[in-house]
């Protein structure tokens, strides 16, 4: 089976870790970093985004790869070879993986988040994302979107493929550690999953997901100060959308 591995970094600081992980899994990769570094298989892009990171990585794919194998390089990778195995055994278009916290207000949002995807794939995480490669290039080039993992997603819906997530694999990394910075957090990635819903035909109960989340998202503050912030973190995100946000990449940008 022919994987490869893109791996997108803003920064150097954790690249030669990460070439470490990738060398030792055995799969070819090219790592995307927004900083210039000396080391093998690492391509200078100038941050404007991840979508338009994963665009550039993608002209420089071989020809013959089956499916291509999306990181960021602040993850650790566990247990890859539950997504190996689905994707021996099933018939499916796109798997992506869960995400674990050790600490942090992300810790109890995985919590909420993970039961109801298993359910109805209402926005991927493109911390480990494993997708067809023929499927893939029928979309490309990705447009300007925050939230180009569930951009992706919604593609493959609108297309049929098959989505898993996967349990069993999964990634292992660090993200807000106080409740405050979960307003912005939640506010780029919210936002961005609306912009992808207006570029893509993802099924109704997606679509009928979103149109309520604004009015759902007022129960999260059940969880106290965290659940404030994620309320008004969804809140503007949305907001921005109905602002035409266009841009790519936090901050946003109005038309």
């Amino acid at each position: 089976m022919r994987i490869f591995f893109i791996v997108l970094a803003r920064e150097a600081s954790l690249v030669k870790k990460k070439v470490m992980e990738l060398e030792n899994l055995g799969f070819p990769y090219l790592i995307v970093c927004g900083e210039r570094i000396n080391q093998p298989n690492v391509v200078y892009r100038e941050p404007k985004g991840k979508y338009d990171a994963i665009n550039f990585g993608l002209s420089l794919v071989p020809s013959d790869t089956e499916f291509v194998a999306f990181n960021d390089v602040d993850t650790k990778i566990h247990n890859f070879e539950a997504v190996l195995n689905r994707l021996q055994c099933e018939d499916v278009s796109l798997i992506f993986t869960k995400v674990c916290v050790k600490d942090g207000p992300q810790l109890t949002f995985y919590s909420l988040l993970d039961p109801l995807r298993k359910k109805i794939p209402i926005a991927a995480s493109g911390e480990l994302m494993i997708i067809e490669y023929g499927l893939l290039k029928e979309m490309l080039p990705l447009q300007k979107c925050k939230a180009e993992d569930s951009y992706i997603l919604f593609k493959v819906l609108e297309k049929r493929g098959k989505i898993a997530f996967s349990e069993k694999a999964f990634v292992t990394t660090k993200r807000t550690t106080h409740a405050e910075q979960e307003e912005n957090y939640k506010r780029r990635t919210v936002g961005g999953i609306y912009q992808a819903l207006s570029m893509t035909k993802p099924p109704i109960m997606v679509k009928l997901f979103y149109s309520i989340l604004p009015f759902m998202s007022l129960l999260l503050v059940i969880f106290g100060v965290k659940g404030y912030y994620w309320t008004k973190g969804i809140l503007l995100g949305f907001v921005d959308y109905v602002r035409k946000d266009k841009s790519g990449a936090w901050e946003p940008t109005y038309s």
